[in-house]
């Protein structure tokens, strides 16, 4: 008994001391024991920007490891391997910070910590106007993505082709028969179908003549130079009687392969019919549409995910968001839609909301941006307010119409990522912000371009951010200095 007590004890001993012995080791599919993996950290350290202004650099390395880091940190848990610190040029206000070194590799050992440095230095951003185009009567520019050509639209009813640095002489597509020049009217916006490379689909926003609003499809002939001059069909016509402005002006593909296009609210001060707040109505609209099988019988169907989709009510199911007054330009960008309306007499504004997000009412003619129109006092319940806007000033002094641009995309002036550009018709201003989780920031006052009333932005095929004057003159914004 004794004997046994003995043994008992010795096994329980030699047992207990294999178990500490294991501690950090596991046991390999063979069942041999393998030492668990060290693991090692990096240090990244970031100077030379000021507070509240984050850095853009990203950790890439291992395992497909990648981590965005906005300020100085440790990244622990890493597993040993060479990673990458990629620094990205950024700006606030008009100043760019340029890192140094904007790339650099680093080491991280089992059981040790790497650094990494990145300082900023920071030089006044300043912006520039190059002309690249002169057309007479041009409103909007465009170019499908990854396209080098440009497109021009002229308000007569034409579009020109810039290519190589060149004006094409024949147009691509003459509509001018068709379209009226009245008050605002004409051919006001392109939108290129996200597929034009292999469909070359093309859609027109143009006012008819009698003075309707139309949103037309086109198609690209064998020589990808001219329009099919047969291959027209209407996709939705808008009765817009009495007054010769507020046509609104774009027609846009969003990210969610919708077809877009924002109405006025068909003209007059104050939106004397009422159109805007009538959900009855096609006027002072933003329309979604779905035109990915259109044909003569049916140009587009209503997509079930429109708020009023088979609406008892009477409400229009083509609209999309209601109460706005001159949607002249709007633009897609990262999930959001922003749209720049044309005030009456006192607010210029910028609407912003996610693209998924139907239903929304901007307000007009309740509310002119954030200030009741007409009245002291209004009923806000239900209105979407606009994240930014700016007053006229004593006579115009601020300016008088938004002319709404695009979220800078391109590669050119990297530091720019994510600033919505924008300027004013009587202003001819070039401005920018950053809109980010519901809030604006980075305001910028770029440059004050001599070049007349701005009418239009436009972008070309690699992202890069045009301006067209009133003369007809189309400008590259480009790094200046």
């Amino acid at each position: 008994m004794l004997l046994n007590r003995f043994r008992n004890l010795l096994v329980g001993i030699i047992l207990g001391m294999m178990q500490t012995n294991l501690i950090g080791c596991s046991s390999g599919g063979d069942g041999s024991v393998t030492s668990a993996p060290l693991q090692g950290a990096l240090s990244l350290t970031i100077s030379g920007l000021p507070s509240g202004v984050a850095a853009q650099i990203t950790v890439t390395g291992p395992g497909g490891f990648s981590r965005a880091v906005t300020a100085s940190q440790a990244l622990n848990s890493l597993a040993p391997g060479n990673y990458t610190v990629s620094a990205e040029r950024i700006t606030s206000g008009s100043l760019g910070y340029t890192p140094l070194p904007v790339s650099q590799a680093v080491a991280v050992t089992a059981g040790s910590t790497g650094a990494a440095n990145v300082t900023y230095s920071a030089a006044a951003l300043t912006l520039a106007l190059r002309e690249i185009a002169s057309v007479p009567g041009a409103v909007f520019a465009a170019a499908p993505e990854g396209d080098s050509r440009l497109f021009i639209v002229e308000r007569a009813g034409r579009i020109r082709i810039v290519q190589s640095g060149a004006l094409l002489a024949s147009p691509f597509l003459d509509i001018s028969s068709r379209v009226s020049t009245q008050g605002e009217g004409g051919l006001l916006s392109i939108s290129f179908h996200p597929q034009y490379a292999s469909n070359g689909l093309l859609f027109l926003y143009y006012t008819d003549l009698g003075n309707n609003i139309v949103v037309e499809r086109h198609r690209a002939s064998s020589n990808p130079n001219l329009a099919d001059s047969g291959s027209g069909l209407e996709i939705i016509r808008v009765a817009h009687p009495n007054f010769s402005n507020h046509f609104g002006g774009t027609v846009a593909f969003g990210p969610d392969g919708m077809l877009y296009a924002g109405t006025g609210d068909g003209g007059g001060g104050g939106d004397p019919a009422g159109n805007a707040q009538n959900p009855a109505s096609l006027l002072g609209k933003m329309l979604r549409l779905d035109v990915s099988a259109s044909t003569l019988m049916q140009p587009y169907a209503v997509p079930s995910t429109n708020p009023w989709f088979n609406d008892p009510g009477g409400r229009r199911a083509e609209v999309w968001a209601l109460g706005l007054r001159n949607p002249w330009r709007y633009t897609f960008d990262s999930g959001n839609l922003y749209i720049a309306d044309v005030g009456q007499a006192r607010r210029e504004e910028v609407n912003i909301a996610a693209t998924s997000q139907g239903g929304q009412n901007y307000g007009w003619n309740t509310m002119e941006g954030t200030q009741c129109y007409g009245a002291a006092a209004c009923v806000q319940g239900g209105l979407t307010l606009p994240v930014f806007e700016y007053d006229h000033g004593d006579n115009g002094a601020n300016g008088c119409s938004i002319t709404g641009g695009y979220v800078y995309r391109g590669s050119a002036i990297a530091e720019l990522a994510g600033h919505y550009f924008y300027s004013d018709y009587c202003k001819e201003f070039l401005k920018s912000f950053l809109y980010s989780g519901g809030t604006v920031s980075a305001r910028s006052d770029w440059v004050k371009p001599d070049i007349g009333n701005v009418l239009s932005f436009g972008r070309e095929g690699n992202g890069e951010l045009l301006l067209i004057a009133g003369s007809g003159k189309v400008y590259r914004i480009v790094r200046g200095g």
